[in-house]
């Protein structure tokens, strides 16, 4: 007969068997794929996912409203820090992504078109990006996306770009043309502070929040919600060489000329990146 200590020492050996199998699967690890999260965490992000931790791409997309299957627009995505992230969430998800670069010319700046080449070599027929729709954005562009298609526009730290090639206007009017009734414009932007005067060409690559709501607001766009998630209060807005002095730039001399060796980034490095507002509007239905 067996006693119930027999019984539990039987059952237990039982237990220790199966968790043993080799022919059992191993659990799934990590993000679930076509999420979010999977996207952010994808092993094919090159360009510098250490940001994460300042610039909160997850907090933030989820903050703008992005979801599977949405057409997106994003201005001017730069070496895309946030088209890595975009680009497999959108492919997998039935979605579409269109990056307006910079509008080359017939006489392009040596320094856009190098950076739209490795664009397009980084993104352009790689499965896991999806079909990346590489359009223009510039002072005779026509348009980034077909009128009325985008249910989300993006300007990520580029809105200051913008004004230094008096393109501010044109870039809210031409992202309003190209969503539909009902879609966001989300735009996360270095931060300057309240009571200053607001450059034109926003130099220091600083723009007033108050500036920014009144340029949406003349476009057609009606202000949403702001968050703090990539708010940074150790940002003094200070520094010698505007915004660029912080991370991830680091610039130790003016814009094109060659880096001081005896700059101290110490100072710099230590209040991380920018202080930024992160704010959402919405075309009109």
């Amino acid at each position: 007969m067996l006693t119930a200590a027999t019984g539990v020492v039987a059952a237990c050996g039982r237990r220790e068997e199966k968790a043993a199998d080799p022919g059992e699967p191993p659990a799934p690890t990590g993000p679930r794929e076509g999420t979010l999260e999977w996207a952010v965490a994808g092993d094919w992000r090159t360009n510098d996912s250490a940001r994460d931790v300042w610039r909160h791409p997850l907090e933030t997309l989820t903050f703008f409203g992005l979801q599977p299957g949405m057409t997106v627009v994003e201005f001017w995505p730069g070496a895309g820090w946030y088209t890595e992230i975009l680009g497999p969430y959108l492919a997998r998800g039935g979605g579409k992504l269109y990056a307006a670069g910079f509008e080359l010319g017939e006489t392009p700046v040596p320094a856009q078109a190098q950076l739209m080449e490795r664009f397009r070599d980084r993104f352009r027929n790689r499965r896991v990006y999806g079909d990346v729709e590489i359009t223009e954005f510039g002072p005779t562009s026509v348009e980034v996306a077909p009128a009325g298609s985008a249910d989300l526009a993006l300007f990520m730290r580029s809105l200051h770009l913008f004004m230094a090639a008096g393109l501010a206007e044109k870039a809210f009017a031409d992202a309003f043309v190209a969503l539909k009734p009902g879609g966001i414009l989300g735009i996360e932007q270095h931060r300057a502070a309240a009571d200053e005067d607001q450059d034109p060409a926003a130099a220091s690559g600083y723009v007033q929040e108050a500036f920014v709501r009144q340029l949406a607001e003349e476009a057609g766009f009606v202000f949403v919600e702001a968050s703090e998630i990539n708010a940074n209060p150790e940002d003094t807005k200070d520094h010698p060489f505007g915004v660029e002095t912080l991370p991830p730039q680091r610039l130790s001399a003016p814009m094109g000329e060659p880096p001081d060796p005896t700059f101290d980034h110490t100072p710099y490095d230590e209040i991380g990146e920018s202080d930024r507002m992160t704010l959402k509007f919405r075309k009109p239905a």
